[in-house]
């Protein structure tokens, strides 16, 4: 965790003039400019000194965003590398070790090297933590073989953060590793899995045999589950809790269209209009409170809450949206199979914003894997009876 300093808005702010001063976005190439961005600690300023940030406030990353962003400078194109960005950075920083900071948040910044996640199995999605695919010791490697699944960005990916089964003769929990994988390695096979919407931004991944260097595990032998606490609960921030204005994402969309079209609006769709912008509304103050707690620490289990609600936003409304539009509501601009380089929750029409959203309640956490550390983690209710915490992984039924 970075140790905040005295770095403050007017330092962050001469130091943002340096850059552009000896850096001009005009003239300097994109990449050049991100290095230096980078390694003048602007890009994460909450981080350490050295890994991009200067133990700053996170709360003065607005500012420095804003200012580079007026002067023209060229962004990371954080959609497209929001994985590394949102799961595996956060994760590396703390657990990484100093030759792992070195080696991998730099290019990951710069968007240089793509990142993508290795955890869901075939049989092995809302349960985790049963996943089956193995990592063997060998000498100074591991070396690991198994199937992923739902695996977004895994096509265009240079790296993924991986969990393993390492041990199966303890609980489930306790017998997992986590690695940084490389896509490249001889053993990695990436297929497409077309959705609903006639794209491929997911994929499933076969392990034939990779070898990994223990160089590249994260955490102790082991203990990958602790490890992947901090992915997984910095990717249900990722995915619902970032910053955003008034009207922003989906609840934007939908109240064009009831301005758009006065001639289809009924009283019950006004009401249902009212309901889902005082919901997106109640979200988007939630997630600048949780964003404020991520200033002062890790984010915890009421991250939970803000995936669930945007899974739930987003379903109902562009299902509104849909009716709001009337026929026009029912067209589908294009079925092409496509493999994106990036995900787009709200992009194209309402026909594909209807289609998408089906999967919002499956990736980062079903829903009902959330209400349950909800009920168990932030409430404190009872947790459900369960016969298979305790039991070795080996002899669970499967």
């Amino acid at each position: 965790m970075a140790v905040h300093t005295k770095v403050g808005p007017e330092e962050l702010s001469r130091r943002v003039k340096a850059l552009l001063d000896t850096h001009p976005p005009a003239t300097t190439a994109r990449q050049d400019f991100l290095r230096a961005r980078y390694d003048a600690g602007l890009a994460w300023v909450f981080f350490p000194a050295g890994l991009g940030g200067l133990g700053a406030d996170r709360s003065l990353q607005a500012g420095v965003e804003a200012e580079l962003a007026a002067a023209g400078a060229p962004d990371n194109e954080p959609r497209r590398i929001g994985i590394g960005l949102g799961m595996a950075a956060p994760t590396i920083l703390r657990f990484g070790t100093e030759e792992q900071h070195a080696r991998f948040l730099r290019p990951l910044w710069t968007g240089e090297e793509v990142w993508c996640q290795l955890f869901s199995e075939p049989g092995a999605g809302s349960d985790l933590a049963s996943l089956a695919t193995r990592a063997e010791r060998d000498g100074d490697d591991w070396i690991v073989t198994g199937q992923k699944v739902w695996t977004s960005s895994a096509h265009t990916a240079r790296w993924a953060i991986l969990i393993a089964r390492t041990d199966p003769a303890v609980p489930k929990h306790r017998g997992i590793t986590y690695f940084a994988c490389d896509m490249t390695a001889p053993g990695v096979e990436v297929r497409p899995l077309r959705q609903i919407t006639g794209e491929a931004e997911f994929n499933e991944v076969f392990l034939s045999g990779v070898r990994i260097p223990d160089s590249d595990r994260l955490g102790a032998v082991g203990e990958g589950w602790k490890v992947a606490q901090t992915t997984l609960n910095n990717e249900r921030v990722a995915i619902g809790g970032g910053a955003r204005p008034v009207e922003a994402g989906m609840i934007g969309k939908v109240a064009d269209a009831w301005r758009a079209q006065p001639q289809l609006r009924t009283h019950d769709l006004h009401q249902r209009l009212l309901s889902g912008w005082v919901a997106a509304e109640v979200a988007r103050l939630t997630g600048e409170r949780l964003r404020q707690q991520l200033a002062v620490g890790q984010p915890g289990p009421e991250s939970a809450g803000m995936k669930l609600a945007f899974a739930r936003n987003a379903q109902e409304l562009s299902g509104l949206e849909v009716e709001l539009l009337g026929e026009d509501g029912l067209a589908y601009e294009d079925w092409t199979m496509t493999r994106p380089e990036t995900v787009e929750f709200t992009g194209r029409d309402a026909g594909y914003r209807y289609l998408r959203a089906k999967g919002n309640s499956i990736e980062g956490g079903t829903s009902e894997i959330l209400r349950n550390i909800i009920a168990e983690r932030v409430l404190g209710l009872p947790r459900e009876p369960r016969t298979d915490t305790e039991l070795p992984w080996k002899e669970l039924a499967r």
